[in-house]
């Protein structure tokens, strides 16, 4: 059984609390820069086992009736139909996602703030596109020397030429789809105009990662790193909460970089700023839901493994450069921990070694491994897929759950009829299969009532995966990696 190293209950009354008192520290007003995943934060339920991934969204639920949400998003990003990249749809079209996700969840979304905006044709189409959704949309500039530049910056010649976000409850929690929109400006930004106004509003800013009260050592903080390796983020001790209350604490260079000229933003806005330090702006209360730190230790251990896997396999794709792949390499260094340590790794390979062909190893919750090989019929991935489910309903390893009676009419529609090269089936056609015969087939049914145990498994591939496979394992929640190589030779892969 996995472990559980996290109270998520505990960790949404104190979240939420934690987030009602910055609101009144500020007097009833508080824009809230929202950093990483507020919906599905997959890593930080694989580094914290029990964190559930909609946590961050059930404590905005909690908060409801006073927090309305602003998406942020770079008119850059529009203009280079930047991506997600665990989603594969541009930054634009998440955030209309976004707002079906956040309408969905009866959280009131106000409107959408177009950051970096030059006259972009593109950006121009999509605020287009959301006043025809009846969106309301704001325009913020780009401003000479920012954020050098202080005097200007807190001008009118700065600031005060971004459209005022019209906002109508005391939590403004600002986020966007990824890294880099401008959400810290556009909060600074209203600040600027919530001042000029007579209005007093403040700011906060939520991180889950670095976790400020863990060791700057600590794997949960190191896993963070190898989580941001193209972002080259280093977690560091924050100097200026130390000189100020004496006490160690961690927090993210970018974070600690930029905090003598946000502070000096707020001196000009306020008069005085209200921070001492960067981590004095944190409202993250993670680190005081850990109920069992080796487990949360050696879930952070095995997540640096998965992402040297993926950095691995994304250079051999030609998707990043080897730097990555050596950021991460040196966190396992420091961490004292190899690939060998994954314990589905050394099984897939030796099994690729005895059949000379590719295999698959899945790790189940109570330890026990379960391989499978490439054969005329399945690949290693289904093949391994079945087995495991066998494993789990104990099930006879011999016995056949799927008939090739079953399969070979389906390797014909896909080879004969729709021009496919491969005859094997896809884990998403071997479930298909599987649930066609669990109508009459008693095992059958027992293998496939197994599927939903598949969550937090572990599973290696000697092969990177095809699309389909790897979208099918990560829906029901299997955590894969594979070696960083392909099936064929062939230059394109799909």
């Amino acid at each position: 059984m996995i472990r559980r190293g996290f109270d998520n209950e505990k960790y949404l009354r104190m979240q939420s609390q934690k987030i009602k008192e910055r609101i009144e520290e500020f007097g009833g007003k508080l824009y809230l820069e929202f950093g990483g995943k507020l919906f599905d934060d997959y890593h930080a339920s694989r580094v914290l086992p029990g964190f559930m991934p909609d946590s961050k969204i059930r404590m905005l639920e909690e908060l409801k009736e006073d927090a309305e949400i602003v998406i942020v998003i770079s008119a850059d990003d529009i203009e280079k139909n930047k991506r997600r990249g665990d989603l594969g749809i541009t930054y634009d079209l998440d955030v209309l996602r976004l707002i079906d996700a956040f309408r969905g969840k009866g959280l009131y979304v106000g409107s959408v703030v177009i950051t970096h905006y030059q006259g972009q044709a593109a950006a121009n189409l999509f605020r287009s596109r959301l006043n025809a959704l009846g969106v309301k949309s704001y325009l913020h500039y780009i401003i000479p020397d920012y954020p050098a530049n202080i005097s200007l910056i807190v001008s009118d010649e700065g600031f005060g030429k971004n459209d005022f976000i019209e906002t109508e409850r005391s939590l403004v929690v600002v986020t966007a789809p990824g890294p880099g929109s401008g959400k810290m400006a556009t909060c600074l930004s209203q600040l600027y105009h919530e001042q000029k106004r007579g209005v007093k509003a403040g700011y906060a800013k939520f991180e889950t990662f670095p976790i400020w009260n863990l060791p700057l050592q600590h794997p949960v903080n190191l896993a963070y790193e190898a989580a941001t390796a193209d972002l080259n983020d280093v977690n560091m001790i924050d100097p200026f909460h130390l000189e100020t209350y004496g006490e160690t604490v961690v927090n993210y260079n970018r974070d600690v970089e930029i905090f003598p000229v946000l502070n000096a933003m707020f001196e000009n806005i306020y008069g005085e700023s209200p921070y001492h330090s960067p981590t004095d702006m944190g409202v993250n209360m993670a680190g005081n839901c850990i109920v069992d730190d080796e487990a949360c230790r050696e879930a952070s251990r095995q997540e640096v493994i998965r992402r040297y896997y993926a950095a691995m396999c994304d250079q051999r794709s030609g998707f990043v450069s080897e730097s990555e792949v050596l950021r991460i390499r040196m966190l396992m260094k420091r961490m004292e921990i190899s690939e060998k340590d994954r314990p589905c790794v050394t099984p897939a390979i030796e099994k690729e070694m005895e059949t000379d062909a590719p295999a698959t190893a899945f790790e189940l919750p109570d330890g026990r491994i379960v391989t499978g090989k490439t054969s005329e019929l399945l690949g290693a991935t289904s093949a391994a897929l079945l087995n495991t489910l066998k494993a789990m309903a104990g099930i006879d390893d011999d016995q056949l759950l799927i008939s090739p009676r079953v399969i070979e009419p389906i390797q014909q529609l896909k080879v004969e009829v729709l021009g496919n090269k491969n005859p094997r089936l896809h884990t998403d056609e071997i479930l298909i299969a599987l649930s066609i015969c669990a109508a009459d087939d008693p095992c059958a049914a027992s293998a496939l009532q197994m599927l939903p145990m598949l969550k937090g498994c572990q599973m290696h591939s000697t092969v990177i995966l095809s699309k389909v496979d790897d979208t099918l394992l990560h829906r029901i929640g299997v955590q894969t990696t594979y070696e960083p190589k392909y099936e064929t030779a062939s230059l394109y892969h799909n």
